[in-house]
């Protein structure tokens, strides 16, 4: 499988425009030239940028452009310390990944999607001349499997958008399901060799998000350890009423072991696919919530890693700081040496 050179190990800047708090403190500390620095002394190749809309357009869709400086200033830093940077949409006017009500008119209405891409159209003309660096990610984390047809739509037209300004940027397109890796096949066929397929990978859920309070029916006082029995895990997923939407909740999927060959199989078939069209994939999001122990948050990090690897997959681990998963936030000193090695 072709591999996406400059993206093959990022972290994700959750947080900061995005997830966030949207005054000037909050946006002019939260990440600075110091984190970007800090990150490339890790021997990471890029970080994956998510944007809230809020960040850089007006309520009424104007363009907000004190909005678009911390980009400019991420793209400068970047380029300092020879980082690429993925430009993720992750939220746009009528659309989130977590909350449902918000999106619920996004797909059957075109002001909002004629929105999206007029937001898309001004993203690609500021940055097309940092295209070198820069790869456009859509939009995160289409949740619904029944607009996988119309998100394709959507989403084949706002890179025709796109490729009018940048005709050669790399543009990351991910699925349905909160982009999970078993949508790839269900992606339209790639418009031109800068296309690259995207997923997210939380598996097995029960783990990575062991005493999540956003999870449905998850225990605040949840614990698995990493690696158990598929039997424990399979029974301990039917227990948890969020937990039923990955691979453990699929009565299709043949799961053996937990190991590094667990992912290898939960990769295989989209590899298939981007084989068969010659493209990359890339996972923009993996990673252990901060209430899991530690010896078994390097164990999963290690298998997942072995999978990249074999495979060639691109990827940003979630996420840098705060939101449950900081990197760098107290729960993982001990064990951060360690994990930057399996990045």
């Amino acid at each position: 499988m072709r591999r996406l050179e400059g993206f093959q190990k990022g972290v994700d800047l959750g947080g900061w425009l995005s997830q966030g708090k949207y005054d000037k403190e909050h946006l002019d500390t939260f990440i600075t030239e110091k984190d970007i620095e800090r990150i490339a002394s890790w021997g990471l190749d890029h970080v994956r940028v998510p944007v809230d809309f809020e960040n850089i357009e007006t309520e009424a869709g104007e363009e907000r452009p004190e909005g678009y400086v911390y980009l400019d200033h991420c793209i400068s830093w970047c380029r300092k310390y020879g980082l690429n940077m993925v430009l993720d949409l992750h939220k746009t006017c009528g659309y989130i990944f977590d909350d449902l009500e918000y999106s619920a008119d996004f797909f059957t209405s075109k002001p909002l999607q004629d929105r999206f891409i007029r937001l898309w159209e001004r993203l690609a003309e500021r940055y097309a001349k940092d295209s070198d660096i820069v790869m456009f990610e859509l939009l995160n984390e289409i949740v619904r499997f029944d607009v996988a047809e119309t998100w394709n739509e959507i989403a084949l037209r706002c890179i025709r958008t796109i490729r009018s300004y940048a005709p050669t940027a790399k543009i990351l397109y991910g699925g349905v399901g909160y982009n999970a890796v078993s949508a790839i096949k269900l992606l339209l066929p790639p418009t031109d060799e800068n296309i690259v397929y995207n997923f997210h990978c939380y598996e097995p859920l029960i783990f990575t998000h062991q005493s999540a309070y956003w999870v449905d029916s998850m225990p605040q006082d949840y614990h698995i350890g990493y690696p158990d029995s598929v039997d424990k895990y399979m029974e301990e997923t039917k227990r948890i009423a969020g937990a039923m939407t990955g691979v453990f909740a699929d009565p299709d999927k043949k799961i053996r072991s937990l190991d590094p060959e667990f992912f290898m199989d939960l990769f295989q078939e989209a590899v298939e696919v981007a084989e068969k069209y010659d493209i990359p994939l890339y996972c923009g999001e993996y990673g252990v919530i901060d209430r899991a122990p530690g010896p078994d948050t390097v164990r999963w990090f290690a298998d997942i890693h072995a999978a990249f690897e074999h495979y060639g997959i691109g990827r940003a681990v979630w996420t840098y700081k705060q939101l449950d998963f900081g990197l760098i936030d107290d729960h993982y000193k001990p064990i951060l040496p360690q994990l930057i090695k399996l990045l």
